[in-house]
């Protein structure tokens, strides 16, 4: 048995809408989108960037980061995926097919196009080693009813909420 996998880290945009199933065996959510992901360079002679063949991947996301990918990811946005790497064959109507899936372990937006805010959820069975609830006033939990602008679908691109003291201490380095 091997022991060795092929763990990858895909830095691209999300290509499809970004779709949450339920396994019928159990209700384990799992959620599922197209990532592209495109190699740049620069052409040193023409003085223009010039781009790769674009690869796609069919990124699968299980059960509580299902959840979080499907709240916080929208189509179009620039994510960093890390996780295994395998394909997945089927026979479709061409013949039999073959695509590369990407099964995450750890993803979130790519940065370097915008800001984002992060907001921990919290589970109802959070406690330590010996049972004792864990102290989690200081953290904020995300309600799965809360409430968002009217103008931004499901907090995607919501601009973050900026602290008065992070705010002064900002403007002192300035």
């Amino acid at each position: 048995m091997s022991t060795q996998s092929l763990d990858l880290t895909v830095v691209g945009w999300i290509g499809t809408e970004v779709r949450i199933h339920h396994e019928s065996d159990g209700g384990v959510p799992f959620t599922t989108f197209r990532l592209g992901s495109t190699r740049r360079w620069l052409d040193r002679q023409a003085g223009v960037w010039r781009d790769a063949q674009t690869e796609w991947f069919n990124v699968k996301v299980w059960r509580t980061t299902a959840l979080n990918a499907a709240r916080s990811l929208r189509k179009g946005d620039p994510v960093i995926v890390q996780g295994q790497l395998s394909t997945e064959e089927w026979v479709g109507a061409d013949g039999p097919r073959t695509s590369l899936v990407l099964e995450a372990s750890a993803l979130g937006p790519n940065l370097v196009f915008g800001s984002s805010h992060f907001a921990r959820t919290m589970s109802p069975a959070v406690a330590d080693a010996d049972g004792v609830p864990a102290d989690v006033s200081g953290l904020e939990e995300l309600a799965e009813d809360a409430e968002l602008p009217e103008d931004v679908p499901d907090g995607a691109g919501a601009a973050p909420v900026a602290d008065d003291e992070q705010e002064l201490a900002l403007a002192r380095t300035r």
